[in-house]
């Protein structure tokens, strides 16, 4: 579920509260207008819950991932390896800096193969992003072998399965860098913004100075005489954003037991006639998407009807299937990598993403479920 469906009157109750604290907007600096540093708080609620030494929040999960790009000093020409169904995002960074893309085939989990990432990863490679992509994580073990064998880092993008684990630790906090998107469809929400998650201290520090042009953020000076060593950008949360951030979080264990209940549902009920996704062993999803399997195109049509008449649809699969594979992204990566697309376009052709949403009844889910289950009966 997105986390919009959770807003309340605690996320307005922590909006009014900031302005009562003086209305301070910005994360940083005027020290005597305020009462809380929310954004900071926000920050240090994160560590403690993901278990990681540094939490930075940005603007968005896509500055996240160019910022953890960045703070791993890569540079024009590089080579950076992702997958193949992902949000062109992740792309979009990688092109940002200068580097060049990598494309990788998914597998059965619908995440990066490893099998196929230990062919195509060569010294020209850089860096490596998993993409834990629909609330499951990609097989991390593997990837982290093959990497650490290259010396090669380790980006997590974690924007889509916030609170989802593998092998007891949370996703974001098992690679070198984690990133999550707190956009206004994710698990939790602050409308745009994300999170750059590690428990390096340099990278933490060449990415604290990055998002906020460069500032050091000396304790020694002011900020209008800050101290600097590089240049950088503006990618800062605002207050509001880390007011609203913190009441989120504070709700995330309790949507994912509302996801689990509803996928329940769906896996126990339509485990006997489908191909569900795969799930790593060692993997525990946030349960956001439940994922089934249909090569049959009148059957297909017969399941997204039935999502349709009960006001659900498909969630990126296969609605939006143009935005999340790289072999629909001519415009922005080679066409070598768009046919190296191919094996990925056909295991997604079959797909059917099912939403799962806490302002619709559990009930809904096993009339959705039996319905489902009927159709091939």
């Amino acid at each position: 579920m997105p986390g919009f469906e959770a807003i309340d009157s605690r996320e307005k109750k922590a909006l009014n509260n900031l302005f009562r604290e003086g209305g301070t907007l910005m994360a940083h600096g005027f020290q005597k207008l305020r009462k809380k540093y929310h954004v900071r708080e926000f920050e240090s609620a994160c560590e403690k819950y993901f278990g990681v030494k540094k939490a930075l929040a940005v603007t968005s999960g896509t500055a996240g991932i160019k910022i953890a790009l960045r703070a791993l000093n890569i540079k024009r020409g590089d080579e950076v390896i992702t997958q193949s169904f992902n949000f062109i995002a992740t792309i979009e960074a990688i092109l940002d800096i200068g580097a060049k893309p990598i494309i990788v085939n998914v597998n059965e989990t619908l995440n990066m193969s490893p099998d196929e990432l230990s062919k195509k990863i060569t010294k020209k490679t850089k860096a490596v992003i998993p993409v834990h992509m629909l609330g499951v994580s990609a097989e991390m073990d593997q990837i982290i072998r093959i990497c650490k064998k290259k010396k090669v880092p380790v980006i997590e993008d974690n924007c889509e399965a916030i609170g989802g684990k593998y092998n007891n630790k949370f996703l974001g906090a098992v690679g070198d860098v984690g990133i999550f998107s707190f956009d206004h469809g994710k698990i939790i929400t602050t409308g745009e913004g994300g999170m750059l998650l590690t428990n390096n201290k340099s990278i933490d520090k060449i990415s604290r100075e990055y998002h906020d042009h460069g500032h050091e953020n000396n304790s020694k000076y002011n900020r209008g005489n800050d101290t600097k060593k590089i240049y950088g950008f503006n990618y800062r949360m605002t207050e509001m954003q880390g007011a609203i951030g913190k009441v989120q979080l504070s709700k995330l264990k309790w949507i994912i037991r509302q996801n689990r209940v509803r996928f329940k549902i769906l896996s126990d009920k339509l485990n006997k006639k489908y191909n569900l996704r795969k799930i790593p062993k060692k993997s525990i999803p946030n349960f956001d998407t439940f994922i089934l399997f249909e090569k049959n195109f009148k059957i297909r049509r017969k399941i997204i009807n039935v999502l349709k008449k009960n006001s659900l649809g498909t969630k990126n699969l296969p609605d939006a299937i143009k935005w999340h594979c790289s072999y629909y992204w001519s415009h922005a990566i080679s066409k070598q990598e768009v046919r190296n697309s191919l094996k990925t376009k056909k295991i997604l052709k079959s797909a059917i993403a099912v939403p799962i949403l806490i302002k619709k009844r559990a009930s809904l889910y096993s009339k959705i479920a039996k319905e489902i289950f009927n159709i091939k009966s």
